[in-house]
């Protein structure tokens, strides 16, 4: 069954020009060689950071549904004859009949059946139609982890790192997110490749736990397709072909929500980083990273509307984006300049816009 991945660790790579924080620009014109700046405010993180809650819809630079009207398209392989074995209870459990997932499983569970171990665990861990019970799913998923469950070893893992009905053992916990990494667990490959960054600090870290990120990132989880982005953008000595993909790592993280990335592929699209300058794109993920609540975006987009980079100039709408991330604890003195100096109905207008804002 699928599972979330789990922000572990705090992570900063010193010296890095890509997560270096700067100050923002105090000019925006587009002859500029760097129109547009990291914040300077971000704190030392992992590659991931909160996400908005609001709806993921995103700009498409691909087909529109009007370009496909009146066009055929290509017929469905047909499915393959499943002839494997079927398990009941994990279909009982994918249907919600959670009581009939358990009675099937238990039996399982006790023989031995590291899959139905981790079923059970599942269920109790979260309350499924039974009292929510960490104490035993903690030794359900512990049995399923000794069989070699990756999903399961991923989960002990992170039970044992946060003490959640075991005692905490991080050496433990280190073991289990490996092997689960290595057993080809998606979030156990993002989280083994943060704790390798972390325990080997600098380029080292970075080039150790580059293979994780990637595996991981092939699966679809943003964190690591972000990571993936960044590293291909500044490690040296990487194949051009991998540097040459990393403005599109970036743009599938985007895609998948992560508001981080789409806030640094809009930087990116505005300053030619990894790819031709595209001001209107890059306007349009800023945009979205802004409405989405993404604090940086929505200083950056206030840049953006002032010197008409990918929009028509709107004084309002920028004096908007600037009031809101000032709001949020965002300084910048070069918009505070511009914001006094506009007009008092302006102001009003900008503000009134400001209080009416929802993350969408």
């Amino acid at each position: 069954m699928p599972i979330p991945p789990i922000r572990l660790l705090k992570y900063l790579l010193a010296g890095a020009a890509t997560f270096a924080a700067v100050a923002p620009n105090t000019s925006l014109a587009q002859s500029t060689e760097s129109v547009i700046s990291q914040p300077n405010t971000a704190p030392a993180s992992t590659f991931r950071t909160d996400r908005p809650s609001g709806s993921t819809v995103k700009p498409s630079d691909g087909v529109g549904v009007y370009d496909r009207m009146g066009a055929k398209l290509p017929d469905l392989p047909p499915e393959k004859d499943y002839k494997g074995p079927i398990d009941e209870a994990y279909g009982a459990y994918q249907r919600g009949y959670y009581l009939t997932a358990m009675d099937k499983a238990l039996p399982r569970a006790q023989l031995g059946d590291p899959a139905a171990q981790t079923l059970i665990a599942e269920i109790l861990s979260q309350g499924l139609g039974v009292k929510k019970d960490v104490k035993n799913a903690a030794f359900w998923y512990g049995k399923a982890a000794e069989g070699g469950d990756a999903a399961a070893m991923f989960k002990y893992a992170l039970m044992l790192m946060e003490g959640e009905g075991v005692p905490r053992d991080k050496a433990k916990a280190d073991e289990y997110m490996r092997k689960a990494a290595e057993a080809g667990n998606p979030s156990a490959e993002f989280n083994w490749a943060q704790i390798v960054v972390a325990d080997n600090p600098g380029e080292k870290g970075l080039k150790l736990a580059l293979p994780f990120y990637e595996k991981s990132a092939e699966q679809g989880i943003a964190d690591s397709q972000y990571a993936v982005a960044q590293l291909y953008a500044t490690l040296k000595d990487l194949p051009e072909e991998k540097k040459q993909l990393a403005r599109e790592w970036m743009a599938r993280a985007a895609r998948a929500g992560f508001d981080t990335a789409q806030l640094d592929l809009g930087i990116w699209l505005v300053n030619g980083i990894g790819g031709p300058k595209d001001y209107v794109k890059g306007f349009e993920w800023l945009r979205l990273a802004a409405n989405g609540g993404n604090v940086a975006a929505q200083n950056k987009l206030a840049h953006l509307y002032i010197n008409a980079i990918g929009t028509p100039p709107n004084p309002i709408e920028a004096a908007k984006w600037y009031v809101l991330s000032r709001r949020a604890g965002l300084a910048d003195p070069s918009l505070e300049d511009f914001y006094l100096g506009i007009e008092d109905d302006q102001q009003k207008a900008a503000i009134e816009a400001a209080n009416k804002f929802r993350r969408r």
